[in-house]
This record gives structure tokens, sequence and C-alpha cells, in this order.
């Protein structure tokens, strides 16, 4: 074996890890080079989406499908350029065709590598040794099990990316369209009454740990943004966790100590945190408003316009709760500030109750 034909099968067995590590392996952060390919590519298409101006919005919707497309590629070409090392010195000799010459540049290596590995088609060069027989029949079996192993991968992308937005639409909904946790839990306890509030919570809990789940085993879900905000896991994380927030600092403590202390609350708060966790420590996030001023004003401003909407739907509430809610809220709220501006988002668009006490103010 020649120094070339080392340095390519090294190149196939790396390839071959990587595969292994993102597809079969599948945990967030352990691919060896895919997670450098994804990050590029998407740092390259975010910053050719900002030419488009107001259009920024939609053509960062297609970075998702583009990086999927891109990473089948590069695994593609690295798979036969390990293979093409392999076999051009044996171009002309053990592999030929049936008749004329044997062109033995790179070029001609690489179509019989892609040949062999079943990804360009057949061709009508031939091994003719025991050893170049049996390298074209590895490099078969490794062409059709990547096939195979990369379309079951995407299909279990997709499943979770549909699953991902049926969670997000499903808490949209129940927010009224609105965003906003305040209404939603004047929703689930209509003219005060917590009895349904409870088990509605409790089945939010299976879709979002499968979300979570989904998010931690493919990666590439993290860059699938949709130009609808309410698709955004910064979105619904946010109502979530204020929603918990909300619950565990201003509702009346004696009338809704039951589900203050619900299994389904300490869940959603958990389940949440987890989830934004996992993207802020495997996305290229930024960071948040943490600690400024503004923020805290604009947090204040946001509770005392969630305590009116609870109160006018005859939800008991507690006043001196505004602190802890502030308190409670600094520990998350970072998250999503860092999260969302990383998937192109805004806070107006994240944070819908702020937004609209922002506006209000505005026209005062």
């Amino acid at each position: 074996m020649t120094l070339e034909q080392g340095v390519g099968a090294a190149l196939v067995l790396l390839f071959l890890a990587d595969i292994f590590l993102t597809v079969l392996y599948a945990r967030a952060g352990t691919g060896l080079l895919a997670p450098l390919w994804t990050r590029v590519i998407w740092a390259a298409l975010r910053a050719g989406a900002s030419l488009f101006g107001r259009r920024r919005g939609p053509a960062l919707s297609f970075v998702g499908p583009v990086i999927v497309v891109s990473l089948i590629g590069f695994w593609a070409f690295g798979l036969t350029l390990g293979a093409a090392l392999v076999i051009r010195p044996e171009l002309g000799t053990t592999i030929r065709p049936a008749s004329g010459d044997t062109p033995t540049d790179l070029v001609t290596a690489m179509v019989v590598a892609g040949n062999s590995l079943s990804i360009v088609g057949g061709g009508d060069y031939a091994p003719h040794s025991t050893a170049t027989r049996l390298l074209f029949l590895v490099n078969s079996l490794i062409g059709a099990s990547v096939l195979s192993l990369v379309l079951s991968y995407l299909v279990q992308v997709y499943s979770g990316l549909r699953e991902r937005n049926a969670l997000a639409l499903t808490i949209d909904l129940m927010t009224d369209g609105t965003g906003d946790a305040a209404v939603m839990l004047a929703r689930l306890m209509p003219g005060g009454d917590s009895g349904n509030a409870t088990s509605e919570l409790g089945n939010l809990i299976a879709p979002l740990t499968a979300t979570k789940e989904a998010h931690h085993f493919y990666p590439l879900l993290f860059y699938f943004r949709f130009n609808d905000a309410r698709y955004a896991v910064s979105r619904f994380g946010f109502v979530l966790l204020d929603l918990v927030t909300l619950i565990d600092t201003v509702l009346d403590q004696d009338r809704y100590a039951t589900l203050i202390a619900s299994s389904p609350v300490a869940s959603l708060r958990r389940g949440t945190t987890l989830l934004l966790e996992t993207l802020d420590a495997h996305f290229p996030t930024r960071g948040g408003r943490e600690g400024r001023p503004e923020a805290i004003r604009a947090m204040r401003q946001s509770i005392v316009a969630a305590i009116r909407t609870l109160e006018e739907s005859g939800i008991a509430v507690h006043h001196d709760g505004v602190d802890d809610y502030v308190s409670r809220r600094q520990a998350w709220d970072a998250l999503t500030c860092r999260v969302a501006p990383a998937m192109g988002y805004t806070m107006i668009e994240i944070d819908r109750r702020s937004s609209a006490v922002q506006s209000l103010v505005k026209t005062i």
C-alpha cells in the first residue's frame, strides 16, 4: 500500500466514523466533521440571507433543507475522494476498462470510486485482481449501507420536525394565537376553575419530551427555521416557561395549591429548560439581555399586564409576586434571548405580551 492509498483509507474511515456518530450514535455534538460543516454552512447562509433585507426571514427558512442536502453531498464527496486515493495507483494495472487506454488522473479515479460506491452509477472500469475485487465489493457495501442509513436518518429528522411543529401549534392555539402565557392560563382556568388545568398541562409533557429528545438525537433539527414565529422553539419554550412562572408566583397560593405543586407544572418547567439548554449548548448562540435595566423594567410591565389579564378572567391572584416573578424569569429569560436571535427571530416575535405592552405605552 502506498502513502496515497493509506491517506485515502484513513479519509474513508474518518467519514465513516463521522456518519456513525451522527446517524447511528445520534447524540448532539458527537460528530467529528458534521457539526463543524453544518455550522460553517449555517454561518455562510445566514450572512447571505442578510442581503435579502425584509425578506431575510423567508430566506432563512430554506437553510435547514439546504444544510441537509449539503451534508449528504459532503459525506458523498469525502467517501468518494478517499476511495479515489486508494484506487488511483491501481488505474491502468489492476483496474482498467474493457478496451482503450486508462487515464490515471484523480478525476478518473473519483469517477471509478463513485461507480464502485454506487453513488454515481455503473461504469466500464473493472477490477482484475483479488485485492481490487475485494475493494470494489467493500466500496459497494459502504455505498449501499450509507445511502440506506442516511435516508432512514432523514425520515427521523422530518418526523421530529413534524412533531415539533405540532407541539408549537398546539401551544399557540392554547394562547388563542396571542403567544401570551397569561391568556393561555386564563383559558385553562375559565372563571378561576383550575379543575382541568392539571390534566391539560399534563397532555403537553409527552410531546415536549419527544421534541427535546429529537433535538438531542438529530442536531440537524436545530437548523430548521420557519418564517412564522409561532413554530419557533424559543417562542413556545418562552410561553411554557412564562406559564409555569406565572403559576408559581402570582396565583393565589391557598386556592390553587394543588395546581402549583402538581407534577405537570414541574415537568413542563424542567423539560422546557432542558430543550432550550440543548439548543444553547450545541447551536451557535449569542449573548442575551441578562441584567439589563430595560429588560427588567419590561419584565415588570409584563407581569402587571399578565395579572390584569388573569383578574379579568376571574382568577384569584396576589400582587406580591411581582418581584418573585422577575427573579425567576431572569433565570430562564437569558436562554430564550440567546436562542431566538441565533435562529433569526427578534424578541418582539417571541415575547408577545411584553411587545403588546410596549406598543401600548408608545401610543399613550
